[in-house]
């Protein structure tokens, strides 16, 4: 009788492992609201959902790759400029942006600006998830 359970316990979780519900679920954690002000074209809000890609967000595919690369093997590619850094002193305009929600299943709340060599980097790491500049 006790192996029996168990057997029936091993394909319970078997088919569990292999439902796409359960996959779906795990996956509706990836979305990002993106709020960019102070850009020439204008303040733009929009949602960006990843696996499958979706939103508001113009370029929901391209987008959703980009953060899957720059996420790629743990790296934190929201984090700020570390204190200290030394950052070349050029300005690429007054654009801001903040990205908040959730991604491979982190809370993320960043803010981005273009006032330094390293801030722009930042930014134009994240295209097209962020806007280029005009």
């Amino acid at each position: 009788m006790l192996f029996r359970r168990l057997v029936v316990v091993a394909a319970v979780v078997v088919a569990a492992a292999q439902c796409p519900i359960s996959s779906a679920v795990a996956r509706a954690v990836d979305r990002l609201t993106v709020t960019v002000a102070d850009n020439p074209e204008g303040a733009q809000t929009y949602t960006l959902e990843c696996h499958p890609a979706g939103g508001s967000h113009p370029q929901p595919a391209p987008a959703c790759d980009r953060l899957d690369a720059a996420t790629a093997g743990g790296r934190d590619s929201f984090a700020p400029v570390p204190d200290g850094a030394q950052c070349t002193m050029i300005h690429g305009g007054p654009a801001t942006a903040r990205i908040a929600g959730t991604f491979a299943g982190r809370s993320v709340d960043a803010r981005y600006k273009r006032t330094n060599g390293c801030e722009i980097a930042r930014w134009d790491d994240l295209v097209p998830v962020l806007p280029q500049p005009r």
